[in-house]
């Protein structure tokens, strides 16, 4: 019984640490794998490690350009940037086409294909998903990433970005985060990657081993991470375990120095790291895959021998983005001659690039579908999903005297105040939905204490959130602003922005906070009903954002039966019973049954539908618009 006993749980430990790559017909797919790297000669082998970047935007000259690319050195995979849906599967159908390997189509895509395609469709950045409590949310995140790649043929997605973000100051992960709390980034990437891999998109943990506390960008040098094994092997590799206990098909490398572990060598060439760390320590047996290697933290860094080679000989599977992709084969052929780079160490890598296409289905290539392609990567699904995402996330940091949601102030004066530099239109046009609201504007002559005569004044934080990296700290005037105002009324501050803005504040005096994160429509719409307590704020902080609102704040309220506003689909209404409906409102007006058509559907309080159809009069001179307000 004993032999029986221990048996059992080695053979479990065998099957627990197989490769992610691995499929079901094991068998097949070994058989694949085998005929495909027997066909290739050295050359060919070579270039299945190298994926380069393409961008569409850049026209026919850029397709030319990959083209020859791919026809010259017959490489792996391609990792696609800007452009659009149609021109990206027109570009995918042509490489492909001239491919002698199917190529691995890759995606930075952390926030969905619109964080690079300009029709495509984005989700809000980790960080504003790291303050959603309803974990089923951040899956269906990955899963609908996943039907977007599917669409567009793209096979493996580097993302989640599994940094623990401990660095406010830190200049490249910030918003990319999931936040500080390494438990929280572990369950949101890993149910991110289940989301994506369940739709057979193969998804890339990143940067191992742990971008979060850096105060530079390795894009334009290499940060120190300074750390002893022990603090990085407790916090900072805490999601990458996880997600490799849990089948991630890959990790990205960083480029970091990291005494600790081997000193004056990029994280991304080190066979300590590498080889010894990741494959050895944490048995993983995915593709690795190397951050890309046109960056300053490689170019200027790697001193000893060529950065590729470097890249090969410590572990790494897929060589991402190489400056120079003729002299990168031409070095790792002399060190293969000169037996410094193995050749099992390159049939290694290429297997397991072959078993990752058989994987995502590259044995049975199709090409992109385009009918309809651009409508089916941007669904009401999708739509619904970030109206869903948009109310879980506001999170109330401070609320003195429950000031928050408004109750009873019909007959009271209310003021919004606007600072930064991006739109407030639909924030404030919500907020009038609820109660008369008088803008203020200041200039160099505003009275100040005017503001005394207003019971409450809402201030609106907007920075665009185009783009993580943005600005979004406030500026001396605007706190200077802050101060003066909250010391004559009471003030609510929501923060459309990195939230990490409210260090620079002092908070003494401001009744309530609203960390609302982003500035997209959604997100102005849904604060505005919090306000007026139409929906309920429960979301939990992911980061440390002041000395007195640390990580994991949490100030729940409660509807206080405004009318609030939600999707359709997340309340139990069929989209083509929906339409339905809209035929017939159609054909009634062409019909002259009436000249226009409001539709608003209302369940449990909350308005699914407002919709204007046709004009005013038969003289069809001014369109009906929506209107509907709870005044």
């Amino acid at each position: 019984m004993r032999k029986l006993y221990i048996l059992f749980f080695l053979s479990c430990g065998i099957l627990f640490c197989q490769s992610p790559l691995k499929t079901i017909d094991e068998y097949n797919q070994k058989k694949w794998v085998d005929s495909v790297y027997s066909s290739l000669d050295e050359n060919e082998k070579i270039g299945q490690l190298i994926t380069v970047w393409v961008a569409t935007k850049y026209g026919q000259k850029e397709i030319d350009h990959i083209s020859e690319l791919i026809n010259e050195f017959k490489l792996g995979g391609l990792i696609f940037s800007l452009g659009n849906i149609k021109d990206q599967a027109d570009a995918t159908n042509h490489f492909q086409s001239i491919s002698k390997v199917p190529l691995l189509i890759g995606m930075d895509a952390e926030w969905g294909i619109g964080m690079r395609l300009d029709d495509a469709f984005s989700f809000p950045y980790n960080m504003t998903l790291g303050a959603v409590e309803d974990n089923d949310l951040i899956f269906n995140v990955g899963s609908r990433i996943g039907h977007h790649a599917n669409r567009l043929g793209v096979h493996i997605n580097f993302a989640p970005v599994v940094d623990v973000n401990t660095n406010p100051d830190n200049p490249i992960i910030g918003f990319r985060s999931f936040g500080e709390d390494k438990y929280n980034v572990a369950e949101k990437a890993l149910l991110y990657m289940k989301g994506m891999q369940s739709k057979n998109l193969l998804g890339s943990a990143k940067h191992f081993p742990g971008h979060g506390d850096t105060k530079t960008d390795s894009h334009y040098t290499l940060p120190l991470i300074s750390f002893s094994e022990k603090r990085i092997d407790s916090v900072e590799l805490y999601p990458f375990k996880k997600l490799i206990n849990n089948n991630v098909a890959s990790i990205m490398t960083a480029h970091l120095n990291i005494p600790s572990f081997e000193e004056g060598v990029p994280s991304t060439l080190s066979k300590k790291i590498i080889t010894n760390l990741l494959k050895e320590d944490l048995e993983f047996e995915g593709l690795i895959i190397t951050d890309a290697l046109d960056m300053k933290g490689i170019v200027d860094f790697a001193k000893k021998e060529y950065p590729d080679v470097s890249a090969m000989n410590a572990g790494n599977d897929i060589l991402l983005m190489p400056t120079e992709i003729a002299k990168s084969i031409k070095q790792i052929k002399r060190a293969i001659s000169r037996k410094k780079i193995p050749l099992a160490r390159i049939e290694e890598s290429v297997k397991k690039i072959l078993m990752a296409k058989y994987k995502v289905g590259l044995n049975k290539l199709k090409p992109v579908e385009k009918v309809n392609i651009v409508n089916e990567m941007n669904e009401e699904a999708d739509l619904a999903l970030l109206d869903k995402i948009a109310s879980e996330a506001l999170t109330l940091v401070k609320n003195e005297n429950q000031i928050l949601p408004f109750k009873n102030l019909s007959d009271k004066k209310i003021g919004y105040l606007k600072l930064g530099d991006d739109n407030n239109k639909v924030f404030l046009d919500f907020l009038n939905k609820y109660q008369s609201i008088t803008e203020i504007s200041i200039d160099d002559n505003f009275d100040f204490k005017a503001l005394s005569s207003y019971h409450k004044i809402i201030i609106g934080f907007h920075k665009s959130d185009k783009s993580p990296f943005g600005e979004f700290k406030f500026e001396k005037n605007e706190i200077e602003i802050i101060e003066k105002v909250k010391k004559l009324t009471d003030l609510v501050l929501v923060v459309f922005a990195k939230p990490y803005c409210v260090s620079d504040l002092d908070i003494d005096g401001i009744e309530s906070i609203l960390i609302a994160y982003q500035n997209s429509d959604i997100f102005q719409e849904k604060a505005a009903q919090a306000i007026f307590g139409a929906i309920q704020v429960k979301g939990k902080l992911p980061v440390t954002i002041h000395k007195n609102i640390p990580v994991n704040t949490q100030i729940k309220t409660k509807e206080v039966g405004s009318l609030g506003f939600s999707h359709f689909l997340n309340n139990g209404f069929n989209l083509n019973k929906l339409k339905k409906v809209d035929s017939l409102i159609h054909y009634a007006i062409d019909n002259k049954m009436f000249p226009g058509a409001q539709l608003v559907v209302v369940k449990e309080n909350k308005v699914l539908l407002n919709k204007a159809f046709g004009f005013y009069t038969y003289k069809k001179k001014k369109k009906l618009i929506q209107t509907l307000y709870m005044t």
